[in-house]
């Protein structure tokens, strides 16, 4: 597909205008599988989860509903969304989501995982919150999920970066309240996954377990 004008780039995807309503995020690293990605967020969206409209998908490309608005990483700074409020919303839709019966699996205690929710896939649009960046999605226990999110933002708040505050307060909301949701196998898969990570540092590694004694304090 013809491209337009360069959007935005993340880590192995850069993201194209195809018009006022569309937009085209095109794979560079050839690990994703988009049409698969497409399939999991329209089946989703059938449940009314809050997710782009789908246009055509293929391999390495999507074609995806436009959305206006920041990102809740974005909106911390511009002083429009609070650690507290990014919590909560995480919490609400892993919660949301995990309502939504699983796409392939018939057991009930299956159901479908984003795997990387965090505050840069959300985006804060007129309608509400939508979530983005379905690269990673699966079918499985809901604890995984939980523990994924909870430790992508525990590694931010034990790095010492400067936004390990704002991680730790939305770390401490996500989780309050929830408690229950984050397994003990969920912890010992996220962990496995994430130093297993090919985009991961060595020293991103290395703050694993810093992290998940962190998220452990706040669950006990």
């Amino acid at each position: 597909m013809r491209t337009g004008r360069l959007l935005g780039s993340g880590r192995s995807a850069d993201v194209y205008e195809v018009d006022e309503a569309w937009v085209l995020r095109r794979d560079r690293a050839g690990r994703g599988d988009a049409a698969a990605e497409a399939a999991v967020m329209q089946h989703v969206r059938s449940y009314g989860y809050p997710v782009p409209g789908v246009r055509a998908a293929t391999r390495g490309d999507l074609v995806m509903e436009r959305l206006s608005g920041p990102t809740a990483l974005e909106a911390f700074g511009q002083g429009l969304f609070s650690a507290q409020e990014a919590g909560l919303v995480l919490a609400r839709l892993l919660r949301r989501l995990h309502a939504v019966p699983a796409r392939l699996s018939a057991d009930p205690a299956v159901r479908v995982l984003h795997l990387d929710l965090r505050p840069g896939n959300v985006m804060l649009t007129p309608d509400g919150p939508k979530v983005i960046g379905w690269a990673d999605t699966e079918e499985g226990p809901p604890g995984l999920d939980w523990a994924m999110s909870a430790l992508i933002l525990a590694r931010v708040a034990v790095g010492g970066e400067k936004d390990g505050d704002v991680a730790a307060e939305t770390l401490d909301a996500l989780l309050d309240g929830n408690e229950d949701q984050v397994t003990e196998d969920g912890l010992l898969e996220a962990g496995r996954r994430r130093a297993g990570d090919p985009t991961a540092s060595a020293h991103e590694v290395r703050l694993l377990g810093e992290a998940d004694e962190l998220i452990r304090s706040l669950v006990h």
